[in-house]
């Protein structure tokens, strides 16, 4: 029966339908407007989809195989300016005569966003995009303005609603970190992606601890650049691939620009965001500060922080921009610590832990530089540095059993790294078309400290060790780390549908691990039998080089079909090295993981009617780190042993639709409203491939095998609201596939869902925004936590509400 067909289907079908329709060409000839002599060679950017084209000898071009929609085409040529024009298909062929004139000054960088932005969130990126290739790999943009949702917490269910693929942990409320994974990997503080701001590093340390406490603010963010695995060979070793936000700018029509955001919500939320930004001649900025606290659902969860942003840029030239970038961040948070299985049925809102502090205090600096060396070259250039520092404090023995008010564990880390990164983008002829290559170099210096020790048995926020305690360090280690990295990719345009895009990338690490740390065994009564203070100094340099390669056909501009190959590895981290955990040991051996990740999809769409991405991927992982039982050969205790656990693959399908339902209905032409369908379902199949009886057979923790959300967007003038629903099934949280345990650290995350409700309205340059989250008031939880900010269970957060008051002078 019809109503039994998925809606997915139903839209890939539709997709597909008008994908594959008639299509026509763009034609003409390209001329000198001072002499009416044709350009011969004059090359032509179709803006909409970053193809590239060629006008012959005598100046014709013809685009062809396009779709009825609106397009725009820039030419240009050596010598000579550039001139762009926008261009309407109906039903038949166009042709578009464009001229250039005498060059006054170099070509500007053009910058047009795809007519698919118009009316959908979520778009992709272009072949081609500043000093990055795309081709050819699975990309997902978000454009925040386009967005219905709570930014003020920056609810990430909302945020990457229209992202496939994502497992999202809800364990903080006020959207001080980020924790998402893809693929089946796991999403804690998003260390299984390459995280960076405005196209730099921003994670704790990128090459030794790829953590990230620092967040952007979605209320500072122009849109979130999401590149799936073959990622790794431009962007670092990551399985999970690259998250880029990118912050504002100001506006390029006035000198000055104030934005200010007033936000009030449940459990005393509040929040102000103020920005500033402008254009004054050859310089541009964007500077914001936003103060946030809260009490938090549940009981002991309080939080203040600050956030600060800067941003100026400089052209003293056409082809030269320079820019500077620091960023400011602290906060303070009480953490309510975990609860077991009993606890969470009984009260997920009570807290049995009153003396658990986190503070982190970030300072990100960045030096950029953009030089068009010609037409078709572009060097891009940046220097990063972070200067930053996290401290947790707290008892984290085992939640089933009761805080006794003795001295807090306090660990304390200081993160001091720097880094460039230089690329090269160029374009040339080649088989009678246009190929690009982009080349690149990174080094990377980094270093770390960390330190665990007692701190205060009060219940203050008090970081300092007390040697007094006569145990005052358990350990203290310095980790230094280099990095140097090689790495190129070029898109070779074999015809005007055809390309293919090897790549590869050499990586040099060394890292080193020098200190110290205690070995301290207690048996049930917590008498201490066995104690030991060990020295370690270690190093361990190695290189390796990996490959990858893409292709994409275009049957039309708006259907595609891509694929690519990319192998893959990850360091391993300080963690992984050295961590004191009453619940977790870690092997002395632990090598590096490696593997491999792969696509194959299909994507397109038209512009304001549909756009969909479905595609195929398969990861595969080596060498996996996990978590495995063993025994204590002299307490005769069970206990957690981090090591290589062996091989493990995860696959399965992920897709995104989404439609204007009423242009669908009465044509693109009707914009009297507008009423927006999207659906994202993700299937994933992650199996261990291990013998090992307790491995066999096993599912790969933190991979449900669906994730589902799906929603309505309704605009009419401006008017917005959006309603959203997400689903994801079961998981385990550990490789043996536990069901539970009585320190609930271990076990399953049951299935849970999610509704949410949210609404604008825009009034000359006032803007109202609320909304409802967990419409329904559901009880569920996304992870478990071994550690902070648990351990054991962390609920989410029930029902709640915001308002927003915005104001644009």
């Amino acid at each position: 029966m019809m109503y039994r067909i998925p809606l997915t289907l139903v839209f890939i079908l539709c997709s597909l339908h008008l994908a594959l329709a008639q299509t026509f060409s763009i034609s003409g000839r390209v001329t000198n407007v001072s002499t009416k002599q044709p350009v011969p060679q004059a090359e032509i950017l179709l803006v909409n989809t970053g193809g590239l084209y060629q006008a012959d000898a005598k100046g014709n071009y013809q685009i062809n195989n396009l779709a009825p929609g609106t397009y725009t085409l820039t030419a240009y040529s050596v010598g000579l300016g550039s001139s762009t024009q926008p261009v309407t298909i109906s039903n038949s062929n166009v042709i578009l005569n464009l001229e250039l004139k005498p060059l006054e000054g170099q070509l500007k960088e053009v910058n047009v966003k795809g007519e698919v932005e118009k009316t959908f969130s979520v778009t992709r990126l272009n072949s081609v995009e500043g000093a990055a290739i795309y081709e050819a790999k699975k990309s997902e943009v978000v454009v925040l303005n386009d967005i219905t949702a709570n930014l003020a917490t920056n609810n990430s269910r909302q945020v990457f609603g229209r992202v496939a693929g994502l497992n999202i942990w809800e364990s903080d409320g006020a959207g001080l970190q980020l924790g998402i994974g893809g693929r089946g990997l796991s999403p804690n503080r998003t260390s299984n992606f390459n995280t960076r701001q405005n196209g730099y590093d921003i994670s704790a340390d990128a090459l030794g601890y790829p953590e990230s406490y620092y967040t952007p603010p979605t209320e500072a963010l122009d849109r979130i650049e999401v590149v799936r695995g073959a990622a790794s060979l431009q962007y670092g070793t990551q399985f999970g691939g690259m998250i880029n936000f990118v912050m504002k700018e100001g506006p390029e029509d006035k000198p000055f620009e104030l934005t200010s955001r007033q936000t009030a919500g449940s459990w005393g939320l509040f929040n102000s965001f103020n920005s500033i930004g402008g254009t004054k001649g050859k310089l541009h900025y964007y500077t914001f500060y936003q103060y946030k606290r809260g009490d938090g659902w549940r009981r002991n969860s309080g939080f203040d922080a600050h956030t600060a942003f800067a941003s100026v840029h400089y052209k003293p030239t056409d082809k030269l921009e320079i820019g500077a970038n620091y960023t400011y961040m602290n906060y303070l948070a009480q953490q309510p610590g975990g609860l077991t299985d009993a606890a969470f049925a009984a009260d997920p809102r009570q807290s049995v832990r009153d003396r658990n502090w986190f503070n982190v205090n970030w300072n990100l600096f960045a030096l950029t530089m953009d030089y068009r060396l010609g037409e078709r070259t572009k060097l891009n250039m940046r220097n990063f540095g972070l200067i930053a520092e996290r401290s947790a404090l707290g008892y984290l023995e085992k939640i089933n059993r009761p805080d006794p008010n003795v001295e807090r564990l306090l660990l304390q880390d200081q993160f001091r790294n720097f880094g460039n990164e230089t690329r090269l983008v160029h374009r040339y002829d080649f088989l009678n078309a246009f190929s690009t290559i982009l080349v690149g170099a990174r080094y990377y210096h980094g270093f770390t400290d960390q330190k665990q020790g007692m701190g205060s048995a009060a219940a203050d926020a008090n970081f300092r060790y007390y040697p007094d305690n006569g145990n005052p360090s358990i350990s203290d280690y310095d980790y230094p780390s280099r990095n140097l990295a090689l790495f190129a990719e070029n898109i070779f345009n074999i015809s005007p549908k055809l390309s293919i895009t090897p790549g590869i990338r050499y990586e040099w690490i060394r890292t080193i691990a020098d200190g110290r740390y205690d070995v301290v065994n207690k048996d049930l009564a917590g008498n201490i039998i066995y104690e030991e203070r060990v020295q370690e100094n270690r190093t361990n340099t190695r290189d390796l080089i990996l490959f990858g390669l893409g292709a994409s056909y275009k049957h039309t501009e708006n259907f595609e079909i891509y694929g690519n190959f990319s192998q893959n590895y990850r360091a391993i981290n300080f963690n992984d090295m050295r961590v004191v955990n009453a619940n977790i040991r870690i092997d002395q051996k632990l090598q590096d993981e490696k593997g491999y990740s792969a696509d194959l999809g299909l994507r397109g769409g038209i512009a304001e009617l549909v756009n969909f991405d479905i595609s195929l991927f398969h990861l595969a992982y080596d060498n996996r780190i996990g978590l495995q039982p063993a025994k204590d050969t002299v307490t005769y205790m069970n206990y957690l042993l981090r090591t290589n656990i062996g091989k493990s693959r995860n696959r399965g399908v992920e897709t995104y639709v989404e439609t204007d339902v009423l242009k669908l209905l009465y044509g693109k032409g009707y914009n009297r409203y507008s009423l927006s369908v999207f659906s994202n379902l993700t299937f994933v199949d992650a199996d261990y491939l291990i013998e090992e009886q307790v491995f066999k057979d096993k599912k790969v923790e933190l991979a449900p095998a669906l994730i589902a959300k799906a929603g309505i967007a309704f605009k009419r003038n401006n008017l917005k609201l959006s309603y959203q629903y997400a689903y994801t099934s079961e998981q385990f949280t550990d490789a043996t596939n536990s069901i539970s345990e009585p320190t609930a650290v271990f076990g399953k995350v049951p299935a849970y869902w999610v509704m949410d409700l949210s609404g604008s309205y825009t009034y000359k340059r006032f803007t109202l925004e609320t909304g409802l989250n967990n419409l329904t008031d559901e009880r569920y939880f996304t992870r478990r936590a071994t550690a902070y900010p648990g351990p054991g269970i962390i609920p989410s957060d029930a029902r709640n509400y915001y308002v927003t008051l915005q104001v644009k002078l």
